[in-house]
């Protein structure tokens, strides 16, 4: 029988937790034995200490199993069950074509996302900016979706990984939100617990990134790749940039028509295209689909030209309740702002930085996103046709266009970009969309 209040004296004394005391003390986060002070001192003391990589696998496992763990056999699906976690960020709606891209090529992805957090946006307000997209089905709904569309892209289902969620309400009032030993936990938790055979873990590095440095990025994509790998799930990391918004809209029902505009041809950001191809390629080579990155890239290109990712997507969004012709007649679907107008860089110049956080911010201020967890969600606010880093602003080409409710809101946006993008005459220096992969053999 162990103690609480031993476990956390031991690691706040720097020694070693077993795979025992961690379960133990986990256990009792789940049903409510331990207190919310003792899951406090124990975020703080692993904060202070850190664990070793065989701590943060007893940790992450115990997470996992304090609730339900999906079990896909019964469904027969026929493919690998894959799917891919980003660490967040602005205009990043890769989720979107991922899943029926990837479905399209004979893997099968239930993905259950969340909410948008802080400055980045979240899958799950985008496709609820759908109307009658339900990101709550039943268990049996989510399966046979997953089965019939090949990808289903719902909320947190069940009873998954509940110790995980006391544990972050806490961290996020203690002050133990950034340590890595604890978001590897905390993201895995949830993924693992999903029943997947192989996962791509997307983090991002720069001004819009989660982690404050490429260097704090690189710990935690090593961090992930080796606690899910030591977990049994076949797990990559790949660092993408995120040093400028990913797709050209950052806001909800802006990035939703502009991905159904990628996946049809209609319009495809190059940047965007780069990082989901990336994503999806390696996903194909996890899942043994392709059996290396150029054949998938061929496969993805395939589904892309031919329809059949956009039909994914067609069946998953009237799968889940939403219109069955979205695909075909999503402006008419897709909530639009009264005021969509451009804004100028007060003087002409090359964009050379952009502060993407403070764009999200941004987004966040007109309503897009949330302050507070009972804040309502505007789906229709928020910007397109985004300037890129390099390109030159003038009175010809805008930073971009904001799309308001008022006068008033759209002026507060366009000093919030003005203040974001900045526009000189200094170089800009590139950086990759793709820094590069971490697999298991690599640590």
């Amino acid at each position: 029988m162990f103690l609480p209040q031993e476990i956390i004296r031991k690691k706040r004394d720097g020694q070693m937790l077993s795979t025992e005391e961690i379960n133990f003390f986990i256990q009792g986060v789940a049903d409510d034995t331990i207190s919310e002070s003792q899951i406090g001192a124990f975020a703080m003391t692993i904060f202070f200490n850190e664990m070793d990589m065989s701590e943060r696998i007893a940790l992450t496992c115990a997470m996992r199993d304090s609730g339900m763990v999906m079990n896909w056999d019964h469904m027969n699906f026929g493919g690998p069950i894959v799917d891919k976690h980003s660490t967040g960020g602005v205009g990043d709606v890769t989720s979107l074509m991922l899943g029926p891209m990837v479905a399209a090529c004979g893997g099968f992805v239930p993905m259950i996302s969340g909410r948008g957090l802080g400055h980045t946006g979240g899958t799950l307000d985008k496709l609820e900016s759908i109307p009658g997209y339900n990101i709550t089905p039943s268990n049996d709904v989510f399966g046979e979706v997953t089965k019939q569309a090949g990808v289903a892209i719902i909320g947190q289902t069940g009873n998954l990984a509940p110790a995980d969620k006391r544990v972050y309400a806490i961290r996020d009032i203690t002050a133990t939100v950034d340590n890595i030993s604890l978001i590897t936990a905390s993201i895995l938790s949830k993924k693992l617990a999903a029943g997947l055979d192989s996962l791509v873990m997307d983090v991002k590095v720069g001004s819009g990134a989660f982690m404050p440095t490429y260097q704090a990025s690189e710990e935690l994509a090593k961090s992930i790749v080796a606690v899910a790998n030591g977990a049994g799930t076949n797990t990559t990391a790949i660092l993408t940039d995120m040093n400028q918004v990913l797709a050209s809209s950052a806001g909800n029902a802006l990035e939703v028509r502009e991905a159904v505009q990628f996946l049809t041809g209609e319009y495809r950001n190059p940047r965007l295209y780069e990082i989901t191809m990336a994503l999806c390629a390696e996903m194909l080579v996890l899942g043994k689909l392709a059996k290396d990155s150029e054949q998938a890239h061929q496969q993805l290109q395939t589904v892309l030209d031919n329809g059949t990712a956009a039909a994914c997507f067609s069946k998953m969004v009237a799968g889940l309740g939403g219109p069955k012709d979205f695909v075909e007649h999503y402006d008419k679907y897709l909530e639009k702002a009264q005021i969509s107008k451009p804004v100028y860089a007060e003087k002409s110049g090359i964009v050379s930085a952009m502060d993407t956080r403070a764009i999200g911010m941004a987004v966040v201020s007109m309503g897009g996103g949330r302050r507070v967890s009972t804040d309502t969600i505007d789906y229709a606010v928020g910007f397109d046709n985004f300037i890129c880093l390099g390109e030159t602003a003038n009175d010809q080409k805008p930073l971009a266009v904001i799309h308001a409710r008022s006068e008033e809101q759209w002026q507060e946006a366009a000093t919030a970009l003005l203040q974001a993008i900045k526009v000189g005459d200094q170089a800009y220096q590139p950086t990759p969309n793709v820094y590069g992969q971490i697999r298991a053999e690599d640590i």
